[in-house]
């Protein structure tokens, strides 16, 4: 009879770490506010608090946005202020920048309230392909926080992975 095949991977105490798994349900929105500003870049209050006052903002209802200006326009700190004061009851979040500032700044509220006492003295992979946006900095935010307490961190697959750290 042949000798058996042992799946080594599978009877390892490896860990892996898929970030893809904790990518939260809910729309990404980009919200421009060009189209509020006097021939796109000038901000007039009055006609700017018009247009928040007559905004629908149920329809932001558990999504996840980011308050942008394409133009070249100087915006007030206070009118993003007021746009988030707006879109609170309703948004899981809101920050000013891109859809890439916000996949990252979900990802750093994941990662900072992650309980990694599980991970104490194991080995470590975390995974690298995902179909879902995982930001590089959530990879970067992650391996930090593992290393204190992990034996050793790679990256990649099981069958394939790319050694980071390993403690001494």
């Amino acid at each position: 009879m042949a000798d058996e095949i042992i799946n080594r991977v599978a009877n390892s105490k490896l860990i892996t770490i898929n970030l893809e798994d904790y990518y939260p349900k809910g729309n990404r929105v980009l919200f421009d506010i060009k189209d509020w500003l006097f021939e796109g870049f000038v901000l007039r209050e009055k006609d700017f608090r018009q247009q928040v006052s007559e905004h629908d903002w149920s329809q932001y209802q558990d999504n996840y946005v980011a308050l942008t200006c394409s133009t070249d326009a100087i915006i007030p700190g206070w009118a993003y202020m007021l746009l988030s004061i707006q879109l609170e009851p309703y948004a899981e979040k809101v920050i000013v920048g891109s859809l890439d500032n916000l996949e990252t700044s979900i990802y750093q509220d994941i990662i900072n309230t992650l309980d990694i006492s599980e991970f104490k003295d194991k080995p470590i992979i975390i995974k690298g392909c995902s179909n879902k946006p995982v930001p590089q900095n959530a990879y970067i935010m992650l391996s930090n926080k593992l290393k204190p307490v992990a034996k050793s961190i790679m990256y990649g697959e099981a069958c394939s992975s790319v050694p980071l750290y390993k403690k001494k």
